[in-house]
């Protein structure tokens, strides 16, 4: 704190009050309005509602107690038993009518404020519980035990929802709603609740299923123990508005998940895992026998996919046959495209898209949780994680979109919407950027029109966009939004387009691109450019080479003279050997001392006075003189019959759509 090493309270106090003149902390710490008496032991606990004049408290008597106050007083309300160990802490939910304790008796327990009943309880088998944490903002708790820490939540958190056609319907605070996608965002006048859920059961709706036809819809809840799960039947009324929110009478049975089968027929999986076919009147018509399963989805009018450990099957529930199965382990969410053609499987951290047989399309692996997921409407799979939007094209190509601050969960794309519901149930209209995924499905589908318009008018500059076109082939296209030299060289090689590759390696100025375009320009005869390239990275030996093959003897004759004015005698002596200068050959030999071979040089090839002239200059007592090969002949390197001074002649190959189009434009 504040106080001073080695001073007491008083020391420090009266310092303070030294230097200012005033009592900064004043004269107590803290003035008593209120004792609470009710505990029999030690009170371990006390917490204040974060918005209700509300105290709870818990102490070593095995009791939470509930407090309330006013400015004069304070009283017990009442008292929540069940513990039976000592009550550790106690905290109030901050957005719910529950208290949550915990306890040295190994376990947490919620209760509900308004009946004082115990309504959950989490155990540990080994660790007694000590304090107790709820997060400002989300729907978590923390607690402290003897061997670490969790982080927990109540209850799920998503919610339960069917879309048809222009409508969402949804669940929220036990009423059924609806949104009518085509209104406003101010959404506040189509989510009029259309009737109160009567069903009287604590766990939140799990999952919706809606027929259109029967107006009904069937609303699945998951008990903690499954066998206890129950599904609801509720026929919609007609004229159900906000003025008339009375509850319909719904049926209720026992059953993990309920899904329309066909207009009024719906399949209910039941805690035997068997599958019941059921109709309007709840009525079991048809006993479907099936193979292992722990799920059902909708599938189409008449099927099921049935989901096991570690594979999904699509069966016929008319025939009672297995139609095709793909091994995908712990699907979660079945998404279908509009026209039922493609469908999205999302696992926890997985999504796997197929075909209607089944057929799997493409993968994709996530680090982070998989959430929700909707089609667009041009055949792209949207999809949300904890904290992003996501896209997924059919090929397997993904990304992206945009970040997210909270989980949402998403059910409708179309054009740059995405209409979704939050945690809170409140349904939200987020604005994406959809340039991205089109122009990869536009290259996919070979659109190019629309490919090249995007590439001339939106913003897609970026390295994995280039990257993108790189792999896929199409390097010409994105040649032609780089504006990064070094990225424009790599991407010309790449697509063999050696005028903007000089273009970018005049800019660069930099030896290894220049080594890089002569390679790739000697594989294409462009020597006019090979030449350029040896020429500034100063390769004298291949510059010589490229004049010989091209016949250019003018050119090879100055480079004899540069090598000579280098003082490079080796390169000088191997042009003079490329031209058949014999003269030069004797005159380089015998500057550098090597008198023998200029002799041998200048006799073998009929250069009498010259190899005379060197004959003279032995030493009889000390050199011996070579002795000439009779059998040696004059060797000449054949006179060029056709110089070449322009390129390699090419075939006339049509340029493509992309480079085409571009060109055009350039002119």
């Amino acid at each position: 704190g504040l106080r001073k090493k080695n001073l007491s309270p008083g020391a420090v106090e009266s310092d303070v009050r030294g230097i200012t003149g005033v009592d900064l902390f004043g004269t107590t710490d803290a003035v008593v309005k209120h004792v609470l008496e009710g505990h029999d032991r030690g009170v371990n606990w006390a917490a204040f509602h974060p918005s209700m004049p509300l105290i709870v408290s818990g102490a070593d008597d095995r009791q939470v107690k509930i407090w309330r106050m006013n400015e004069s007083k304070a009283w017990e309300v009442d008292t929540c038993r069940g513990h039976y160990n000592n009550v550790s802490c106690a905290v109030f939910h901050p957005r719910q009518e529950l208290i949550l304790s915990n306890s040295e008796d190994k376990s947490i327990r919620v209760w509900d404020m308004s009946k004082r009943t115990g309504v959950q309880t989490f155990r540990r088998d080994h660790d007694r519980f000590w304090v107790l944490a709820a997060h400002p903002n989300l729907n978590l708790f923390a607690a402290g035990h003897d061997g670490g820490m969790l982080v927990f939540k109540l209850e799920r958190e998503r919610p339960a929802l069917a879309v048809h056609g222009n409508s969402l319907f949804y669940v929220k605070d036990r009423f059924l709603r609806q949104l009518d996608f085509g209104s406003s965002r101010d959404v506040a006048g189509s989510q009029n609740p259309i009737f109160f859920l009567s069903s009287g059961s604590k766990f939140p709706v799990f999952s919706m299923s809606y027929n259109p036809a029967e107006n009904s819809v069937l609303l699945c809840t998951r008990a903690s123990n499954l066998e206890n799960s129950t599904y609801d039947l509720y026929t919609i009324p007609k004229d159900a508005d906000s003025q008339n929110p009375d509850a319909p009478e719904g049926k209720r049975s026992s059953g993990l998940t309920a899904v329309w089968v066909a207009r009024n027929r719906f399949a209910v999986l039941d805690r035997m895992h068997s599958i019941l076919i059921k109709n309007l009147k709840n009525e079991i018509t048809k006993k479907v026998p099936v193979p292992n399963c722990d799920e059902i989805f909708y599938a189409g009018t008449g099927n099921l996919l049935l989901r096991d450990s570690d594979s999904i099957t699509l069966f016929d529930v008319q025939q009672k046959r297995t139609l095709a199965s793909v091994k995908i382990s712990k699907v979660k969410y079945v998404i279908w495209s509009a026209d039922m053609s493609h469908v999205a499987l999302l696992a926890k951290h997985a999504i796997l898209i197929c075909n209607r047989k089944l057929e799997s399309l493409c993968q994709i692996h996530e680090n982070i949780r998989v959430k929700s997921g909707a089609w667009d409407e041009s055949g792209v799979f949207i999809y949300t994680t904890s904290n992003h939007i996501k896209y997924a094209v059919t090929s397997g190509d993904h990304g992206i979109i945009r970040t997210l601050d909270l989980p949402i969960y998403v059910t409708r794309v179309k054009g740059n919407n995405v209409y979704c519901l939050d945690r809170e149930c409140r349904p939200r209209v987020l604005t994406i950027d959809p340039t991205e995924f089109r122009f990869k499905l536009a290259l996919i589908n070979r659109k190019y029109d629309e490919v090249l318009h995007m590439v001339r008018n939106a913003k897609l500059v970026g390295q994995s966009i280039i990257a993108y076109l790189q792999r896929k082939g199409y390097p010409e296209v994105a040649l032609h939004f780089v504006k990064d030299e070094k990225t424009r060289f790599s991407l010309a090689l790449e697509c063999g387009n050696i005028e903007i590759a000089l273009e970018a390696a005049k800019a660069l100025d930099d030896k290894g691109c220049w080594e890089k375009l002569g390679e790739v320009a000697l594989l294409q005869g462009n020597h006019q450019v090979v030449e350029m390239c040896y020429q500034r990275t100063k390769n004298f030996d291949r510059l010589s080479f490229l004049y010989l093959i091209t016949g250019n003897l003018e050119k090879l004759r100055k480079m004899m003279k540069i090598a000579e004015i280098r003082k490079d005698m080796s390169g000088h002596y191997q042009n003079a050997l490329y031209l058949g200068d014999v003269a030069e050959r004797v005159r380089i030999l015998r500057n550098c001392g090597q008198k023998s071979l200029a002799f041998l040089t200048a006799a073998t090839h009929g250069l009498d006075e010259e190899a005379e002239s060197l004959r003279e200059t032995f030493d009889p007592g000390k050199e011996t003189i070579p002795a000439v090969d009779p059998e040696a002949r004059l060797l000449q390197p054949p006179a060029p019959v056709l110089p070449l001074d322009t390129n390699w002649p090419l075939l006339t190959v049509s340029k493509g759509f992309f480079e085409g189009s571009i060109a055009g434009k350039g002119q």
